[in-house]
């Protein structure tokens, strides 16, 4: 896994995980990378400064590289299996949980993509949503 600085458009820098500098450039490409306050979808990676600890504040500078990528890689495997059972509704997300929170819809477990907007607007309702905490890939559709 691998964190970058983000950059939107309007100027909103935030931080985001990919498995690699590649998935970050096909998921950008694809527009599923936006910003978290704006939901702008023109990101780009933002100046980074380097994280080096001096060698007397290794240990104090938190985990070591094998430690957070153990991590890491629980956290992705438990997400993924809390998902195997979801369904993906994409950008339907805020419209499907508000319905099934008002009862016009059989409750389901899913996943998708909503706005920060939407995302507070849902929590404020009383919607039990939950973020997830590492970024997933849409399932490929066929055209």
């Amino acid at each position: 896994m691998i964190v970058f600085d983000l950059r939107c458009s309007r100027g909103h820098v935030f931080e985001a995980w990919f498995t690699s500098s590649a998935a970050f450039e096909a998921q950008s490409a694809a527009y599923q990378v936006r910003c978290p306050i704006c939901d702008d979808a023109d990101v780009a990676k933002a100046l980074m400064a380097p994280n080096i600890p001096a060698k007397a504040n290794r240990a104090a500078a938190g985990l070591q590289p094998r430690e957070a990528k153990t991590l890491l890689k629980a956290l992705a495997t438990a997400q993924a299996k809390a998902l195997e059972a979801s369904e993906w509704v994409g950008t339907a997300f805020a419209d499907r949980a508000r319905a099934m929170h008002d009862g016009d819809e059989t409750p389901a477990t899913i996943h998708g993509q909503a706005s920060p907007a939407e995302a507070k607007a849902l929590v404020d309702d009383g919607v039990p949503v939950l973020p997830l905490l590492l970024p997933i890939v849409p399932p490929q559709t066929k055209h």
